[in-house]
C-alpha cells in the first residue's frame, strides 16, 4: 500500500511521513489549517505556501516548509504535490505517488469555487481518501448569489428594525468567506477577535477583505448602529454576545439544512452555508478521480461507503480524529 492507517495518522512508508497526523510525529505534510488537521507538536511541517502564515498563527513557532499548488517534491521514495481544495485559502489534496501507483488524500474540499479559494482540483489516482462530512443526498447547497442575497436581505432589514444582527461563522475560512458575500454598504461590519486575528494574516498576504471593526471591551454598540457582527458560533447565546442587547442571530453552516439544528444553536435564521461538498459534489469527485478504492473518513462514513460500493467502487471506512464541519463543538481553529 502506498499509505497505511496508523494509529497516529495517515502514513507513507516509502516517504517516511505522515498526512494530517494526529499524534505528534517526525515529519507531518498538512492540507490545511483547521485544527483538526493542523495540530501542535510535530518536528517538522509541509504545507501550501498560501495556508503557512495561517498555521503559523495557529501554532506559533514551527519547522515549516512550503510548496506551491502543483510542484512536485521527491521525498525518500514518493513523488509528491499538492493540489487545489476548494476548501479554505491554501487548502490541498495530496497526491503521493510510489512506484507508479497513486493515492490521494483530499483532506476537506469542496468542489464549488467561491471568492477566496483556489478552485478545486480533480487529481487522477488509484486510490482516494475522501471526506464525507455531508455524505447524504439530503444535503444539496444552493447557489452562493442567493446565500448573499438571504444574507443581505436579513441584515438590511434588521438594520431597518435598529437591531444588531449577529452572525456565528468558523473563524477561519467560513467567516472570511461571509465576508466575501456582505453589502457594506448597509451598515458597519464587526468582528469578534478570534475573526479579526485571522483576517489580519490573510490581509498581510494580500487577501482582500471589506473594512472591519474589532469587538473590544470598550466599543459601545449603540455607536455603530445597524452593524453586522461576524463571530464564531460558540459566541451565539454568550456573555460576550449580551453587550448587543436583543441581536437578530443568525448561523452560517451546512448544517442548516437539516430541521431543527438552528433551534440547537440558539439562531433565529440559518443559512445553508458550507465549505465542504455536499452529496452531488462528492459523487462528482470521486468519479473524476477514476479510482477504483476509495476510502472515507469523517461524517456519514457508513452509509456512504455502503452507497459507493452499490455503484461499483471498493470503498472503506477509516476511522480518524477529523471532525469536519462541526455541529455542536464550537470552532474548529
Amino acid at each position: 500500500m502506498v499509505l497505511k492507517f496508523t494509529p497516529a495518522g495517515i502514513y507513507c512508508p516509502a516517504g517516511d511521513f505522515y498526512i494530517d497526523p494526529w499524534r505528534p510525529v517526525d515529519r507531518a505534510l498538512i492540507t490545511h489549517g483547521h485544527a483538526d488537521h493542523a495540530r501542535p507538536g510535530h518536528a517538522r511541517y509541509l504545507c501550501t505556501d498560501i495556508v503557512a502564515p495561517v498555521i503559523r498563527h495557529r501554532l506559533g513557532e514551527l519547522e515549516l516548509e512550503t510548496i506551491t499548488y502543483g510542484e512536485k517534491t521527491e521525498i525518500g521514495s514518493a513523488s509528491v504535490s499538492f493540489h487545489p481544495a476548494g476548501h479554505t485559502p491554501g487548502s490541498a489534496q495530496i497526491r503521493v505517488e510510489v512506484a507508479g501507483e497513486v493515492w490521494v488524500v483530499s483532506g476537506d474540499y469542496k468542489v464549488t469555487p467561491d471568492a477566496l479559494s483556489t478552485p478545486f482540483e480533480p487529481v487522477r489516482c488509484h486510490a482516494f481518501i475522501s471526506e464525507c462530512t455531508f455524505g447524504l443526498p439530503v444535503f444539496t447547497w444552493p447557489d452562493e448569489a442567493q446565500i448573499r442575497d438571504e444574507i443581505n436581505h436579513w441584515w438590511a432589514a434588521n438594520a431597518a428594525d435598529g437591531r444588531t444582527s449577529l452572525l456565528g461563522a468558523y473563524s477561519f475560512g467560513k467567516a472570511q468567506r461571509v465576508l466575501s458575500l456582505l453589502d457594506a454598504d448597509i451598515g458597519p461590519i464587526l468582528t469578534h477577535g478570534a475573526v479579526e486575528n485571522t483576517n489580519i494574516v490573510m490581509r498581510n498576504q494580500g487577501i482582500t477583505l471589506p473594512d472591519t471593526l474589532q469587538v473590544t471591551p470598550d466599543l459601545n454598540s449603540k455607536d455603530h448602529p445597524g452593524a453586522l457582527v461576524l463571530a464564531p458560533p460558540s459566541a451565539l447565546g454568550s456573555t460576550w454576545a449580551r453587550r448587543f442587547g436583543s441581536p437578530a442571530t443568525g448561523f452560517a453552516s451546512g448544517w442548516m439544512r437539516l430541521r431543527g439544528v438552528r433551534r440547537r444553536r440558539a439562531a433565529d435564521r440559518g443559512f445553508v452555508l458550507s465549505d465542504h461538498a455536499d452529496w452531488p459534489g462528492l459523487n462528482s469527485a470521486i468519479a473524476e478521480t477514476g479510482a477504483e478504492k476509495i476510502f472515507v473518513t469523517h461524517g456519514y462514513t457508513d452509509i456512504f461507503a455502503r452507497w459507493l460500493n452499490e455503484q461499483g467502487y471498493q470503498a472503506k471506512v477509516i476511522p480518524t480524529e477529523f471532525t469536519g464541519e462541526p455541529l455542536d463543538e464550537g470552532d474548529t481553529t
